[in-house]
């Protein structure tokens, strides 16, 4: 069993040879730095912006169902309104008969 030699370090980046492929070279004057550094603030500020308005779509979606919603609950609570009040006629009608039939069996 042979363990594999630590990779070789280049001098100047101090980084493995088989990794400097990988590496992004980074500017090294400072208007390059200051251009790098302003192109990825204006990517940055673009993708906020993107991710804000589909915050504000999803927020007017969500709106829209909210009011929907509200609409059916509506709907539903009067359904049940209605409902209640058939009820209330239909045993006051039941006991009507009862006392009806109560009377004619005596």
């Amino acid at each position: 069993m042979s363990a594999n030699p630590p990779p070789t370090l280049s001098p100047a980046t101090m980084v493995p040879h088989e990794t400097q492929a990988a590496v992004a070279l980074f500017p090294l004057r400072p208007e390059d730095r200051l251009r790098l550094a302003l192109r990825r603030l204006d990517e940055a500020v673009a993708d906020q912006s993107d991710a804000t308005a589909g915050l504000r779509a999803a927020i007017g979606d969500l709106s829209t169902t909210m009011a929907r919603l509200g609409q059916s609950v509506s709907g539903y609570r009067s359904a049940l309104d209605s409902t209640a009040a058939e009820i209330e006629r239909a045993l006051a009608s039941s006991r009507t008969l009862k006392a009806t039939a109560e009377r004619m069996a005596v």
